[in-house]
């Protein structure tokens, strides 16, 4: 038997003032997202937004559905729509808040597992890494990678 010790690092911030204007510019934009999210069920509604190699922005939020499975997760919007219109741009930056009926959650935005691969794969397709912004009210996580969030991804190598 061997033990294993994953260590993730992340920077926090505490103010979106810290940030460089970059990462700003695309906070800002996914909290511009999220309150056009279509969220009647949870009203948890979450935006994304992406800076592809190209320059573009590009944004998400979630858009859920009656059979809470046909939903889809903000992070997942952004992602298919930037690799459907822009199908040989890179992923450079994904910013992800969250609100609900109270206003913008405290704590750092969590994408879901589902968002986690699907990020992951596309550092894969890109063979380069994203940098995750994930904003809170009380503070602002970022990674220098999506694979910080998830270990154990699921790569075409685990195709065997």
């Amino acid at each position: 038997m061997q033990k294993h010790i994953l260590q993730i690092s992340a920077t926090e911030y505490t103010s979106i003032n810290e940030l460089s204007e970059n990462d700003k510019a695309l906070i800002l934009a996914a909290r511009e997202s999220s309150g056009k999210a279509y969220a009647p069920y949870s009203r948890f509604k979450v935006g994304a937004a992406l800076k592809l190699d190209n320059g573009e922005i590009v944004t998400g939020n979630n858009q859920e559905n009656a059979d809470f499975t046909d939903g889809l997760c903000a992070e997942r919007v952004a992602l298919f729509y930037a690799h459907a219109t822009y199908p040989d741009s890179a992923v450079k930056a994904l910013a992800v808040t969250a609100q609900n009926p109270d206003g913008f959650l405290k704590d750092s935005a969590k994408p879901c597992g589902s968002c986690r691969q699907a990020m992951v794969e596309t550092e894969v397709r890109f063979k380069q890494p994203i940098r995750l912004i994930l904003d809170g009210a009380d503070g602002i996580l970022v990674f220098e990678n999506a694979e910080s969030l998830l270990p154990f991804a699921f790569k075409p190598d685990s195709l065997g």
